[in-house]
């Protein structure tokens, strides 16, 4: 049995994974990082990019649907679309697989050595890591833990044959005439509205009393009104309660308890992830839990020394850019520096359409604190999202009362993704209402929405 020794061990090469070992490499510690699939992790290659990949393809499709006929504001006209889904998986999976290479050469170029198999846990130390070529002892000084997260299977909706993961809905040969989609966050509206956009019958069935619960009602409602628009049904406060005789319907509870069949043809299940702690001799090593995840202080330390985790695995959020940063940090502190991190500032984003966007506090959550201004700015009064017509929408910005500091921003509309950099700054930098009204943003941009927003909410906002 082969033995190597290193200063850095790290277990997953999702994107903490492997930006904490592309830095720690580029730092000079001696790095290995194990990986039993394909680099890049669940965001790479079945989650984040991908879907978006899907969804993008989605949107065209539905674009170029809406100017078939002469329907277009825009004056273009065409012959009616055809989607061979099959061709758009394909360029999907060219992504991925450019992207897979991407980070390889990464990781190779800042000097870490990559081990292609399962790690299993001999003690605080070691690893013993199943490869193609046999079995190899890897024992290291420090240990950090990314080992990501799974999609959580329901027990009366196994997954197999119609009842699908969002990892086999992004590799579906074909567009499903219906889909029920069960779970109203924003996994399944991502996926629900893409698949609407490609042409299925699409019915959302949510237990809690509205979709996105996450995020408050103001900045979902544009959301809940393109669903409608799009032909989805939402079936909230009503349950999953399991799949018909014949494998075609979904049963379902509804809000006033009684029974009906929603009929499906595939039927996808986005009730959350859970952290993968299983199958890697978590039992071999004494860590303290938070729940069912790894808990972790503000360094990622664990309980034992040595050992460090990172991204879903220590719980929510549950978002590819927290998991790099906290690397980062860990791959800085193996290496000797001083290094924390500010969890106030992790932008959320969510692909439907229009899109969404959140950093830092809403408004109630604010308004527990103490006194808050909001000012709010409509994307109907904005020029560029006229002219790309995405007038569905606002940005918000929730700051102090008294000193005006900013506490939170959120967005919802077309794009607006592409604000999460400016809104993360503000915070991050410790904007006040002043700073960002003060702040030239350039015409005819969205982000002149951010601006007046701030104005708003100081009380001489100019354009609405």
């Amino acid at each position: 049995m082969k033995e190597i020794s290193c200063k850095l061990l790290v277990i997953g090469a999702g994107p903490g994974g492997y930006v904490c070992a592309i830095r720690a490499g580029q730092l000079g510690v001696d790095t290995v990082i194990v990986e039993v699939g394909k680099p890049g992790g669940t965001c790479l290659n079945v989650g984040c990019i991908p879907s978006k990949a899907l969804i993008h393809a989605a949107e065209e499709f539905d674009k170029v649907s809406h100017m078939a006929g002469g329907k277009s504001p825009l004056g273009i006209s065409l012959s009616a679309p055809v989607l061979d889904l099959g061709k758009t998986v394909a360029w999907k999976d060219g992504i991925v697989s450019r992207l897979n290479s991407g980070v390889a050469g990464l990781l190779k170029k800042a000097g870490v050595k990559t081990v292609h198999g399962w790690a299993t846990f001999r003690d605080g130390k070691t690893v013993e890591v199943e490869t193609e070529t046999g079995s190899q002892v890897i024992r290291a000084e420090t240990i950090v833990i990314a080992t990501g997260s799974a999609p959580v299977e329901l027990p009366f909706l196994p997954f197999g044959g119609s009842v699908i993961s969002s990892t086999d809905a992004l590799a579906l040969s074909a567009v499903p005439k219906k889909l029920a989609v069960v779970g109203g966050g924003y996994i399944g509206l991502e996926l629900g509205m893409a698949f609407a956009k490609l042409g299925a019958d699409v019915t959302v069935v949510e237990a809690l009393p509205r979709v996105l619960a996450q995020y408050d009602a103001e900045l979902t409602r544009p959301v809940v009104k393109r669903l409608a628009a799009l032909g989805i049904e939402v079936m909230a406060g009503a349950k999953a309660k399991g799949l018909s005789t014949k494998g075609d319907a979904l049963l379902v509870e509804t809000a006033d308890g009684k029974n009906a069949k929603v009929s499906a043809d595939k039927i996808l299940v986005t009730v959350g992830r859970k952290p993968v702690t299983e199958g890697w001799g978590l039992d071999q090593i004494d860590l303290d839990r938070s729940g069912k995840f790894i808990r972790i202080d503000d360094q990622c330390r664990t309980s034992m020394r040595g050992i460090f985790a990172i991204g879903d695995v220590t719980g929510e959020p549950m978002l590819a850019h927290r998991a790099m940063a906290q690397g980062e940090m860990v791959a800085e502190i193996v290496a000797g520096h001083k290094r924390s991190w500010d969890k106030r500032a992790i932008p959320a984003v969510c692909f439907t359409d229009p899109e969404l966007v959140t950093v830092g506090l809403s408004p109630e959550e604010a308004k527990a604190q103490g006194e808050i201004k909001v000012g709010l700015f409509p994307f109907a009064a904005n020029g560029r999202a006229m002219t790309k017509l995405g007038e569905d929408g606002f940005v918000r910005v929730v700051a102090r009362a008294d000193n005006h500091l900013v506490l939170g921003i959120q967005a919802v509309g077309q794009g607006v993704s592409e604000l999460a950099a400016a809104f993360g700054l503000a915070l991050e930098m410790g904007s006040r209402l002043e700073d960002i009204a003060g702040t030239i943003h350039a015409h005819p941009t969205q982000g002149e929405g951010f601006q007046e927003a701030a104005l708003k909410a100081l009380g001489h906002a100019l354009h609405i």
